[in-house]
């Protein structure tokens, strides 16, 4: 009895253990499986785009995708845009009317800008670069705190500093030119005010509407360019479908499963997760493009994806632990609801 009793109890230990490392992983592998699936959703849009420039200039390909997306937004929450629309009339909220019009002005022109970077350098290399944009907005919130975290954040701009250096020690190099890292390093520009513009349009507009305004703002933007550059060739139906995917995989599909992972996960740790995508994007390059980089140029993207999640952590100290969902003040290196990269590349 008394065997069978401890017997009974080592099963309970046994289960209790079991069930608190199931409590410890499980809260956070549905977000991780999410952000992860986004990155190389966003990642592998970004490798077929890559592959048409060949046949169509990259303002095409960013019109075709933008304005992808924009439908297939439309289709899924046109009825309340429509209606945050007219609230926006009624109310006579110009103000708010403008902010959105300007977020989606960075959009645009941050797919723009990235395209072009692809076009004319690798994959990895390009949204490293990019990613400098977010990591500005990231280490600017922390060098505003405490002496400790401000000199953290140095420490992690510097790193990252140190990783532009050694890519840029391949420009001028095979694949690499100084036109491409300009357009990289203007969407990383483009992307810091998209953050900014995500949050703001997000406090003022109820759901996604408001990026739903934006990325139809964004077709729009860069309809003319990419009518002039690629028609009547990239209406063939074969370049619309490329577009109908390329603006699934890049856009649709990474910001819904980054709006689901930041319901259930603080915006630090989504900022840290989403650090990633640079060499997420280097690996895509390599399978997809057959785009393989230097030493020095993955110890490039080393140096910033490092800085980069160091950054996002150092952001959440020694503030409160933010609830699921909860974004901290003004820090996480990604925009709510698509940012990243979903939202660059």
């Amino acid at each position: 009895m008394g065997v069978r009793a401890t017997g009974v109890a080592a099963t309970g230990q046994g289960a209790g253990r079991a069930n608190g490392r199931r409590a410890g992983w499980a809260p956070t592998a549905l977000p991780a499986g999410l952000v992860l699936a986004g990155a190389v959703s966003v990642q592998s849009g970004a490798g077929i785009a890559d592959r048409l420039f060949s046949q169509l200039p990259p303002a095409s390909v960013t019109t075709l995708r933008l304005w992808s997306a924009a439908l297939i937004m439309l289709i899924v929450a046109g009825r309340p845009t429509a209606r945050a629309v007219a609230g926006l009339a009624a109310l006579r909220a110009w103000r708010d009317g403008v902010i959105t019009l300007t977020f989606g002005i960075a959009l645009g022109f941050m797919n723009f800008a990235i395209y072009q970077a692809f076009a004319r350098i690798p994959l990895g290399i390009a949204v490293t670069i990019e990613f400098l944009g977010p990591l500005c907005v990231t280490v600017t919130g922390t060098l505003r705190g405490s002496g400790h975290r401000r000199a953290v954040g140095l420490g992690y701009a510097a790193l990252a500093a140190a990783g532009v250096v050694l890519l840029a020690g391949t420009v001028g190099g095979a694949g690499l030119n100084w036109a491409g890292v300009a357009w990289a390093a203007a969407a990383g520009t483009a992307w810091a005010g998209y953050i900014l513009g995500s949050k703001a349009a997000g406090q003022r507009l109820p759901g996604a509407s408001g990026l739903v305004i934006a990325m139809c703002v964004a077709a729009i933007a860069v309809t003319a360019p990419g009518v002039m550059a690629g028609a009547p060739t990239m209406f063939r139906p074969s370049f619309l479908a490329a577009g109908a995917g390329i603006g699934l995989l890049s856009s649709v599909i990474p910001y819904w499963f980054e709006l689901e992972a930041l319901r259930r996960i603080p915006t630090s740790l989504f900022g840290v997760w989403m650090s990633v995508q640079p060499a997420i994007a280097a690996l895509i390059g390599l399978a997809i493009l057959g785009q393989d980089l230097s030493p020095a140029e993955w110890a490039g993207i080393a140096c910033v994806v490092a800085a980069s999640a160091g950054a996002a952590g150092n952001a959440s100290q020694p503030a409160r632990l933010d609830p699921p969902g909860e974004p901290p003040p003004a820090t996480a290196p990604a925009a709510p609801a698509g940012t990243g990269q979903g939202g660059a590349t």
